[in-house]
């Protein structure tokens, strides 16, 4: 029996976070991805958020990795009656409850101090729309598959998860459609990875599609290599130590955290690191460094091998002069150094978490350095100071910006705009393929050069639907 199937584009369309794709294959409902738009007031975007579809209508939902821009939407979608199945690889399974739980204990820490204010004032108070069990329950639905396993998740679709080399568990989701036209294959590359990334194994090349979701996230701009990135990172290091101050480093706690800790464990060893102590000053990050020792098997062996690891040692054991700040008052005695530390902290976008704290106690500062390594979104407060803002308002406070602002975009974990093409010209088929997961200046760079090699691509809007 042949069916009829569609492919709505609900959110990362012409924006970078946000992903979420909604399949109607006959009379079934599929979801690739339920991400979170980053960088808006999550309480006012959640409490006034309505889905495009009925989350109770929803069959099954496929995870390509457990990025919060990537499945944060998921304890929202269950609070609103979602009770399928959620298929995801064995590593993004694991990664997932840490990260869904900490989303969910955010939001409820940020509306209970909202509704404090409120009181005070004499204001209706907000209840909340979801609760710590939603984030549970979505845990409870997921059902893993390793990658290069062919399963049958419902009448009429075949699943393939390759691996996207973007962090552990990341991957290429590969779906094969019953339709009304035969069978044709749908490609959603997930966030690639960047083949210089360490710790990761390159993005698997993918052989034949009929239709091809591709990110391009850097699709107007190449990485500098990997070994002026290191030289970048070293030199803001020294300078900083010469300065006399310390080192904040906004990372996300999943992927980059780990990788950072890698290169400071290199640097470390080569007798190139000159700071005394550096804080992961991020719970999150730290349970998911443990889950990363957990699935060092699978894991780019040669860069272990590389920085003299042993089957026995963690992480950590890499690093001697790394301190787990687990505790608030930890954390809060971290602004009582005054130099020689590095600080690693969430989020890595600052628009939350840990780091707006440490930035509130040390931008004014001249002799700190702060050592972005990652994409900032529009709308955040990395990319306000990225782009140079002088003067922001933290915690109420107006705060001067005289910190060494630092940008270094080789450490990205995303592939760049020459590896986005490499990978999608080796796809055979002639793919139908459409941009997602980039601002518009990037996609409409990319779009232009693979145009130039013959490649035509399309750049959807968000709502816009096409027949698979």
């Amino acid at each position: 029996m042949s069916l009829s199937a569609t492919l709505q584009f609900i959110g990362a369309a012409q924006q970078v976070t946000g992903s979420c794709y909604l399949i109607k294959l006959g009379n079934k409902q599929i979801l690739l991805d339920c991400g979170m738009v980053q960088g808006a007031d999550q309480i006012r975007e959640w409490h006034k958020f309505r889905f495009a579809f009925k989350p109770k209508d929803i069959d099954l939902v496929i995870l390509s990795h457990a990025h919060i821009d990537h499945s944060g939407l998921l304890p929202l979608l269950v609070a609103r009656g979602f009770d399928g199945k959620i298929i995801c690889t064995p590593g993004t399974a694991e990664l997932l409850p840490v990260l869904l739980k900490d989303s969910v204990h955010l939001y409820l820490k940020d509306l209970e101090w909202q509704n404090r204010k409120a009181a005070r004032a004499g204001k209706k108070l907000q209840d909340p729309v979801l609760r710590l069990q939603d984030a549970e329950r979505a845990v409870q639905l997921c059902q893993p598959v390793p990658y290069k396993k062919r399963v049958l998740p419902l009448p009429g679709l075949e699943l393939e998860f390759a691996d996207a080399g973007h962090i552990l568990g990341s991957a290429i989701v590969q779906l094969w459609l019953k339709g009304n036209q035969g069978m044709r294959k749908l490609v959603f590359s997930g966030d690639l990875g960047n083949p210089s990334t360490v710790l990761m194994y390159d993005p698997a090349e993918i052989g034949q599609a009929d239709i091809v979701l591709m990110e391009s996230t850097y699709g107007n701009r190449n990485h500098q290599d990997l070994d002026s990135s290191l030289a970048e990172l070293t030199a803001a290091l020294e300078q900083a130590h010469k300065d006399g101050g310390n080192v904040f480093i906004p990372a996300f706690a999943l992927g980059r955290t780990q990788e950072i800790l890698y290169y400071l464990a290199l640097l470390h060893h080569q007798g190139r690191l000159k700071q005394r102590v550096v804080f992961l000053d991020s719970p999150m990050a730290i349970s998911i460094t443990g889950i990363y020792n957990e699935y060092l098997r699978c894991l780019e062996q040669s860069d272990l091998a590389a920085i003299g690891f042993k089957p026995s040692m963690q992480l950590q054991d890499l690093l001697p002069i790394l301190r787990f700040t687990e505790s608030v008052e930890e954390s809060m005695a971290i602004n009582r150094v005054t130099e020689g530390a590095i600080v690693i902290a969430g989020s890595g976008m600052c628009n939350g978490g840990r780091i707006v704290h440490h930035l509130k106690h040390n931008l004014w500062k001249s002799s700190n350095h702060l050592i972005f390594v990652g994409f900032q979104a529009q709308g955040t407060l990395g990319r306000r100071l990225v782009d140079g803002e002088r003067r922001v308002k933290l915690f109420g406070q107006d705060i001067v910006v005289k910190t060494k602002v630092h940008t270094i975009g080789g450490f990205s974990a995303h592939a760049d705009q020459s590896e986005l093409i490499n990978w999608v010209q080796a796809i055979g088929g002639q793919p139908r393929i459409y941009l997602v997961h980039g601002e518009s200046e990037a996609q409409l760079a990319l779009q232009e050069k693979l145009a130039e090699l013959g490649i035509n691509t399309q750049i959807p809007e968000k709502g816009d639907v096409i027949e698979l």
